[in-house]
């Protein structure tokens, strides 16, 4: 009986420690998993002119150069977590600032004035139908033609994110048009997923660009795209000049078949506000998927 005893004893001892192994491996598993599953985030270092600050929304709009790896140089609202950071900037001032890009909650901080920037004169008194618009403030509704012949208005597709780009199909250089196209083909696949946002691509070609020529050229890439569009201007020149304008870009030449252009693509928000705004044909894909994020959080 005393042997058997101190067997179960031993027994009991041994269980004793393999739980307690056990729970300690649990426990490192578990923190690892936590770790490991943890939010990532980078800072990066940032310089731009402030072009107003939003203390209600804790917003500040800036103009900013290339953060590199992350954005292309725009104009859009940077969240701030603590208002004290806002009182030491007032519009006009050219800052340096950190700004950490989070999967939740991208925000800027440690702002430095470092001198006065630039800001383009704008009176909104004064404003004119085909006046670029400064961020926040409201597209005109317009109407052009989507590739069906079908009127489709601006303001239809109010309550959500629209990222418009401007094309024709007569574009004779492969870098500029049709790279435009295929990165706004990625981008519409990269936020397939995201149900409030539509990827528009609108031919300022009004004389030549008819619903039927789009749709012969590119409605393979609409196949499966739902958030895919294309638009025509045929017979809609001053919707589409006012579109372009108010964008901030310019044509020219339409009528003579001496198109010139000067391209822009911009972030349209749910109530048709200017949000942001990318120049030129040489955006990175990545950089303007992180900007769009940076609203669809």
């Amino acid at each position: 009986m005393g042997k058997l005893h101190v067997l179960k004893k031993r027994r009991i001892f041994s269980a004793f420690f393999i739980s307690k192994d056990s729970i300690r491996i649990s426990f490192l598993c578990l923190l690892t998993f936590f770790v490991s599953c943890g939010e990532k985030e980078e800072i990066y270092d940032v310089k731009g002119t402030i072009r107003s600050i939003d203390i209600e929304s804790k917003k500040v709009i800036i103009a900013h150069d290339t953060i590199p790896g992350l954005m292309m140089p725009m104009v859009m609202p940077f969240p701030v977590l603590d208002l004290r950071e806002l009182d030491q900037i007032k519009i006009g001032d050219s800052v340096h600032f950190k700004f950490i890009w989070t999967d939740t909650l991208p925000h800027a901080y440690r702002f430095t004035v470092v001198g006065k920037g630039h800001i383009p004169e704008y009176d909104d008194f004064f404003r004119e139908e085909y006046d670029e618009l400064k961020v926040g403030k409201i597209f005109d509704d317009i109407t052009l033609i989507d590739i069906d012949s079908s009127e489709v208005k601006l303001s239809q597709s109010d309550g959500r994110y629209r990222f418009i780009s401007y094309i024709f199909s007569r574009c004779p250089m492969p870098n500029m048009c049709p790279a435009v196209i295929m990165k706004t083909n990625i981008l519409a696949d990269t936020f397939s997923k995201f149900k409030l946002i539509d990827f528009i691509l609108v031919s300022f070609d009004y004389k030549y660009d008819k619903p039927s020529i789009l749709k012969r050229n590119y409605a393979t890439l609409t196949k499966g795209r739902d958030n895919l569009k294309l638009w025509s201007s045929s017979g809609k020149i001053d919707d589409i000049y006012k579109l372009v304008k108010q964008s901030g870009g310019d044509f020219w030449g339409v009528e003579e078949n001496k198109i010139g252009h000067t391209l822009r693509s911009v972030l349209v928000g749910p109530n048709r506000e200017l949000l942001a705004t990318w120049d030129g044909e040489n955006w990175k894909v990545k950089e303007v998927e992180n900007g769009i994020r940076m609203f669809l959080k």
